[in-house]
């Protein structure tokens, strides 16, 4: 509901934007944990989408409006499933995964607690947004009422998380909070959710023309690869938690035919929930039957008893989302990347940094292209070295790690570990006459270990004629050892 707001909607736009898409996902979808639903990440772009095209004052108008949003949402991304263009999930490594869910876990922390302390601010951008609630703190914005709530609820879970694991927290805070707000008339001094609208939506577009329409296909492009490029990291993620396999087109049309529902009936364009996923992971769900009894239980709100959530309080709200994102929040993972790889903890950075202070697509696609620099990188630059024998040890081994090794007389045997092209032909050529150049003996043969050599570009294959030419015109013969039938 709240996500409905920031997205300039009617709060209850929020709960049709849930139960429909969970319910049309359990059955389309290939993540057997992922949850899917309103997302903050693009609520601030379905805003400025809308709001300039709708009515003013007239929220039926910009309901309508969102809902074909969702739809073309969902027509985009069953496209780019039939053709095949989930594979850029694969470029999206552990580095850029750890990077990005700590970043995400940081913004939805930061975006939950000036709710969970009675407060709001205005500010877009999370360094704005510390600055603003900082700010906020500072001159004492913080409602008492709202902080105690909120701040007893966020203990209450931990508490029971710690030392209660089997009896879960958040349902006891939640329930807690609203018999406290409910018996000291809590509803008048703080922010409460408020009731449930009553009765289920149907499709609706009035007073939306073809001329809207036309307009909203260039967000709904933008949007589309945004709710993917987020989806697509959660559910690897989780799958890769539990042993399971996602197959990214796949996941694509699931995520379209999901926005295609919940557009047609009261919704707006969602995407996979990096709060709910590990709620719903830590409370134990296994299959997306979770997924669907949360969609039953919300929809018999609506029906049943739409005022059940008049004393829920914002603050607890906010607190249980707080504890959720904290979930994704992997500093042990960082810690061995960085003992693993620097490399690779340096991407992981660049995600966390892109992805938080600059936004998430924006984040993940630097991250990816500096991925590719890095694997260019190593291609270019690539290990090699000299081979000689080792006492007691069959065949040959690397110079580095074993300086004691004894070179055979009159061979030069060196290996380099990467295909040959364009960018490193010259440097092969130039590493093997240093190692030749250097060698204590007359050398009467070079042989290269070619395995790890997998290809050849035309460009390298001159440099190997030259290479060639200068040790013939030395004397010295040379082949290449095991190398590719390719």
């Amino acid at each position: 509901m709240g996500y409905a707001e920031a997205a300039g909607l009617p709060a209850y736009a929020g709960l049709y934007a849930t139960i429909v898409p969970l319910l049309t996902y359990a059955v389309v979808g290939p993540s057997k944990i992922l949850v899917l639903g309103p997302d903050s990440q693009l609520a601030p772009l379905i805003a400025v989408t809308v709001l300039p095209l709708a009515v003013a004052d007239d929220p039926e108008s910009a309901l309508a409006l969102a809902g074909i949003l969702g739809v073309l949402v969902g027509l985009i991304l069953p496209v780019g499933g039939f053709l095949r263009l989930g594979f850029v999930t694969e470029l999206l490594s552990k580095p850029i995964r750890l990077g990005y869910l700590n970043a995400i876990a940081l913004i939805v922390v930061v975006g939950q607690l000036p709710k969970m302390l009675g407060f709001s601010v205005d500010a877009s951008g999370l360094i704005r947004e510390i600055g603003e609630i900082g700010q906020s703190l500072v001159a004492g914005d913080v409602d008492p009422v709202a902080a105690a709530v909120g701040v007893g609820s966020l203990a209450v879970i931990v508490v029971f998380r710690i030392w209660v694991p089997r009896i879960p927290g958040v349902l006891v805070a939640v329930v807690g909070a609203m018999i406290v707000s409910a018996a000291l008339g809590l509803d008048e001094d703080i922010g409460m959710v408020g009731a449930l609208p009553a009765g289920l939506p149907l499709p609706s577009f009035g007073g939306v023309d073809w001329g809207d329409v036309g307009s909203l296909v260039g967000p709904a492009a933008g949007i589309a690869l945004i709710a993917f490029a987020d989806t697509g990291v959660l559910s690897h993620t989780f799958a890769a938690r539990r042993g399971d396999d996602v197959n990214g087109s796949t996941e694509m049309k699931a995520v379209g035919i999901a926005n295609i529902a919940g557009g047609l009936f009261g919704g707006f364009p969602i995407s996979a929930s990096g709060s709910r996923t590990p709620v719903a992971e830590q409370s134990g769900a296994r299959t997306q039957l979770a997924c669907v009894v949360g969609a039953l239980a919300v929809l018999t709100f609506v029906l049943v008893a739409p005022g059940v959530t008049a004393y829920l309080p914002d603050a607890t709200l906010g607190a249980v989302v707080i504890v959720a994102a904290t979930a994704l929040v992997d500093v042990s993972g960082m810690v061995r990347m960085w003992r693993m790889s620097a490399v690779e903890f340096a991407l992981a950075i660049a995600a966390f940094l892109g992805v938080a202070l600059v936004g998430v697509l924006q984040g993940i696609l630097v991250a990816i292209g500096l991925s590719f620099v890095a694997v260019v990188v190593r291609v270019w630059q690539p290990y090699r070295t000299e081979l000689v024998q080792v006492a007691d040890r069959p065949g040959f081994h690397d110079l580095e790690r074993h300086p004691g090794g004894h070179r055979i007389p009159g061979l030069v045997l060196v290996r380099f570990d990467a295909p040959l092209f364009f960018a490193n032909g010259e440097i092969f050529d130039s590493y093997v006459r240093s190692v030749v150049a250097s060698a204590p003996s007359a050398v009467e043969w070079v042989v290269v270990a070619a395995e790890p050599i997998t290809g050849l570009d035309t460009t390298a294959v001159d440099e190997l004629v030259d290479l060639h030419t200068y040790l013939h015109g030395k004397g010295i013969r040379s082949a290449f050892a095991r190398h590719s039938p390719k």
